[in-house]
């Protein structure tokens, strides 16, 4: 029987409109990095999406590496979100936290007091950049800092910092938080041997370099229910110059494997190709699918007919949309209808102000002569 992605649906623990996500995009609109009005608004419009996962929010004052981010660590912040997830769960819609943590894919200028940004060792990304200040104070890209390594004990307080996000996600109305362990950022750092060369617990072979991973999903378990945590996964990507290595797919057969077994919400996953970078492989999310049973999502140049045709394979749950969702805030609308879509505007992505983030108009019927 034909799935019908816009119809309601009971996904795991997740109740849900329809089968489409909003997948989470960088949006640096907070300049004091509390949530406010404008955000409310923001996701509001775009509550058409059964789930939205939000922008990478930081779990902490040295997670950051682009200005104007939210953040859920401390009371201000979590008082702001509130208004975002009353105005989505008014419309109807789940709504989960993206927590954020970008590793040595920061600058200084992004870090309290100017202090270095952190990875699992101290090996600088190359041709990858940050958004903050130069050393005139002029706002924009500047290259990554060198990093400096996180102690064993630095790294338990980092995990905790994700649990304790997780907590305040829930205080402030999410029905779930999503790790992010994607795109170049600090747990996929953990995971790529060529970034990672630590020796002891947390490097070396591919249970060593998943445990950072492992345990930060365990302590956000511990801390909100398995149900409300799930996480995002870039298999294959270059993003933040993480080098392809050998095992990438046993790498990630290993964590479909741990990760059902903690039963999570689900695992959402995105091939790069959408960012300029390299593309999921032919057969890898049939594959994943082989080694993981739960809840999948996948983003990354999605259509309409891409997601009916995964959907209903049985290859993956929900669709996520990403861009797409910026410039038309009535995107699930005009997929069920087949509407044109507003092209984005790449120049409007960032940057503080209401201007090419709330003004984008919804699909209006052409009038008949």
């Amino acid at each position: 029987m034909k799935i019908d992605i816009f119809k309601p649906v009971q996904i795991g623990s997740l109740q849900l409109k329809n089968r489409i996500s909003m997948a989470p995009m960088t949006r640096a609109r907070n300049e004091d990095g509390i949530p406010n009005e404008n955000n409310a608004v923001y996701y509001e419009q775009r509550s058409g999406a059964g789930l939205i996962i939000t922008e990478g929010t930081a779990i902490s004052e040295t997670a950051k590496g682009v200005l104007y981010i939210p953040g859920l660590y401390t009371a201000e912040q979590i008082e702001g979100w509130k208004k975002v997830t009353k105005a989505v769960h008014e419309q109807e819609s789940k709504i989960f936290s993206q927590l954020w943590h970008v590793g040595r894919v920061s600058h200084t200028s992004n870090q309290p007091n100017g202090i270095a940004p952190v990875g699992p060792s101290d090996i600088q990304a190359q041709n990858t950049s940050a958004w903050g200040y130069n050393e005139n104070g002029v706002e924009g890209f500047v290259p990554a800092s060198k990093p400096k390594a996180l102690s064993v004990n630095e790294i338990k307080n980092v995990v905790t910092d994700f649990a304790n996000a997780a907590k305040n996600a829930i205080k402030a109305g999410f029905d779930g938080v999503e790790i992010h362990g994607a795109n170049g950022y600090l747990i996929e750092q953990f995971l790529n041997p060529f970034v990672n060369n630590r020796k002891d617990e947390y490097g070396g072979s591919i249970e060593n370099r998943s445990r950072f991973l492992l345990e930060i999903i365990d302590a956000s378990v511990d801390a909100v229910i398995n149900e409300k945590v799930g996480i995002r996964l870039t298999p294959y990507g270059g993003l933040g110059d993480l080098p392809h290595y050998d095992e990438i797919e046993a790498t990630y057969q290993y964590l479909a494997v741990e990760l059902k077994k903690r039963n999570i919400a689900y695992i959402h996953i995105m091939d790069q190709q959408s960012k300029g970078s390299h593309a999921l492989p032919d057969g890898f999310i049939e594959r994943f699918r082989s080694w993981y049973d739960g809840v999948i999502i996948l983003a990354g140049s999605m259509d309409r007919e891409k997601s009916e045709q995964l959907i209903n394979a049985g290859t993956i749950d929900i669709a996520g949309f990403g861009e797409p969702f910026i410039s038309n805030p009535d995107l699930v609308e005009r997929l069920q209808n087949n509407w044109e879509l507003t092209q984005p505007n790449r120049d409007l992505h960032y940057g503080l102000g209401t201007h090419g983030y709330t003004d984008w108009e919804v699909y209006k019927q052409p009038v008949a002569i």
